[in-house]
């Protein structure tokens, strides 16, 4: 499959200056940004940074960044699913994981989260991939925010709608550990009705037991 990647960008003005929005960014103009030393919700933020050069190197994989001036302050990440999930079963060329997205905590009121997802999809190659995201309580930053886990969980939601996902239901053990957790998907416009039979295969595969 042909990942070509399109580069969009958008400017959103705040109060402490213009934040770009843009990307894919590959590694090398990734390389000569610093990074946020709140961004460690996944690791620690050289660690962190390390994972998004390998990832913008991927054939597949997509970095979208928030820059103020020189330094990233949020991210969001497109690849492959793990091997370890089920997503990965199918061995399926069109179907991608928005596997991470973060926004440093001082940048967090001014909607940057949504914008990198409305950035992302601006690039028309969306439209030949389903996109999943899974979203897990524990990744969230339920202190720093003072929500609670429903709040945290229509926040991440709405978010996820700005980029087109919604919620879709699945079988899968980790997701169904806990009733916050949830499956949220974006189906391309070109995605064939085979893929389409195939993810659901992915999503629901004990179906029939009881």
């Amino acid at each position: 499959m042909d990942h070509k990647k399109t580069y969009n960008a958008k400017e959103l003005k705040t109060p402490v200056g213009t934040i770009v929005i843009e990307g894919p960014i590959p590694s090398h103009k990734l390389a000569e940004y610093e990074f946020h030393d709140q961004l460690v919700a996944f690791r620690p933020p050289a660690q962190q940074r390390k994972a998004l050069l390998e990832i913008a190197d991927l054939p597949e994989g997509r970095i979208l960044i928030a820059r103020h001036l020189n330094t990233i302050v949020g991210y969001v990440t497109y690849l492959y699913p793990d091997p370890l999930e089920r997503w990965s079963e199918g061995n399926m060329e069109n179907l991608i994981e928005l596997g991470a997205i973060e926004v440093a905590p001082a940048f967090r009121s001014y909607s940057i989260g949504k914008q990198l997802l409305t950035v992302s999809m601006m690039d028309d190659m969306v439209e030949d991939y389903i996109i999943i995201t899974t979203e897990y309580y524990w990744h969230w930053d339920l202190k720093g925010s003072g929500l609670n886990v429903w709040e945290y969980r229509k926040v991440m939601e709405k978010m996820m709608n700005a980029g087109g996902l919604t919620w879709f239901a699945t079988d899968d053990p980790e997701i169904s550990s806990h009733p916050a957790n949830c499956l949220m998907v974006r189906i391309g416009k070109r995605v064939p009705v085979e893929s389409i039979q195939q993810f659901d295969r992915l999503r629901f595969q004990n179906r029939f037991m009881y």
